[in-house]
């Protein structure tokens, strides 16, 4: 087992948080019991985790004398809404769930953002810890403390900065995991090597086989770096003031992509694969890199079998679809681009001809 601390020490309270990556540490329930105000916890899981891991964590916690109140969800990114939250609300509310009791999420990124945004707003902010599943999950929407649901409108529009105390990753879980999921987590990976870690990006493309067959070294490795990466950004700029909006090169046309193709049709890892092949041809356009470049970054998106090519949509789709972007300043929306593979920055001097050249360009051709 590694640990990587996530170190708030900019902030005027000293805060930090472990993340704890191995192979087969669900079950070492004292890691979680150390972090607890009370021996009593609510586990939010969904109905495809839950099966596979609850029990296991149940029994590991009862062990220690923690007992654990289940609160199981529909599995998708189409649940990620306030239904569903006020699913786990009632759940905590009829059981009578204190200020103390901390709330474990256990699955993929909806489970973590769910959780997280019903921790911050459950009696103004209760306890959370982070035991993601799934790929994406363990090296990107569990470390930083972005918490939330989608809108109709658009994706994350409603939620809270709200870190947790742990975060608990044991890549046994990912055994189990499909290979579409698996693929779909290893974008968000190339996405640190393509905005700070040249070196990295270059260990992804010489070690993309060994991932994509599992092998637990090669998995701890990708999600420790990955997990460094971001836990530098996140401790330097918590609320995305800065330099954390660089964690989302790709995202403005991959969070179009999943809002104007339905959510939960294309991944959120397969949108942002896309998103990132546009950005790249983006910054190609704006001359700030080459064509070899973005051969080369399509070549390494290939490899791990993700999209290349953006789903047809009329341009007038994508632009409207990327006004709602978070990043969205003074009516100006703010791109990802990338100056070198392993240095990103965010420019809101796009021309309107080359965003929409840029997006014919990438896709599907009859």
């Amino acid at each position: 087992m590694q640990t990587i601390t996530v170190d708030f020490t900019s902030s005027s309270e000293k805060r930090s948080y472990p993340i704890h990556v191995g192979h087969g540490i669900l079950q070492q329930a004292d890691l979680i019991a150390s972090c607890l105000p009370q021996k009593r916890v609510a586990i939010v899981s969904n109905t495809t985790v839950a099966p596979l891991y609850l029990d296991q964590l149940r029994a590991a916690l009862e062990a220690k004398g923690v007992v654990s109140l289940p609160i199981i969800l529909p599995d998708g990114e189409a649940h990620k809404n306030w239904e569903t939250l006020n699913l786990i609300y009632d759940a905590l509310l009829t059981n009578h769930c204190e200020r103390k009791t901390a709330i474990l999420a256990l699955g993929g990124g909806v489970v973590g953002d769910l959780t997280g945004f019903a921790a911050a707003t459950y009696l103004r902010g209760v306890p959370f810890i982070q035991i993601p599943t799934t790929l994406l999950a363990q090296v990107d929407s569990s470390v930083g403390g972005k918490t939330g649901i989608n809108h109709p409108l658009g994706k994350n529009m409603i939620g809270a900065f709200y870190q947790p105390r742990l975060v608990l990753t044991d890549s046994a879980t990912l055994n189990t995991l499909p290979d579409r999921e698996l693929r779909a987590g290893i974008a968000e990976i190339i996405k640190y090597g393509l905005i700070r870690d040249p070196a990295f990006f270059e260990w992804l493309e010489q070690n993309m086989h060994r991932l994509l067959a599992r092998d637990p070294m090669t998995l701890n490795e990708a999600i420790r770096r990955s997990c460094e990466n971001k836990a530098e950004i996140v401790a330097s700029d918590e609320q995305e003031k800065g330099v954390r909006a660089l964690l989302n090169l790709g995202h403005t046309f991959g969070h179009a992509i999943e809002n104007g193709m339905g959510y939960g049709v294309w991944l959120h890892g397969e949108a942002v694969a896309a998103g990132t092949i546009l950005a790249a041809e983006l910054s190609r356009r704006m001359k700030l890199i080459g064509e070899a470049d973005v051969i080369r970054i399509r070549r390494i998106f290939l490899q791990a079998g993700l999209p290349v090519v953006a789903p047809a949509m009329p341009v007038e789709k994508y632009l409207q679809l990327m006004t709602l972007d978070k990043k969205v300043e003074s009516g100006k929306t703010r791109f990802i681009v990338l100056n070198r593979i392993g240095e990103a920055v965010m420019r809101a001097d796009v021309p309107a001809d080359l965003l929409n050249d840029t997006i014919l360009a990438c896709m599907p051709h009859e």
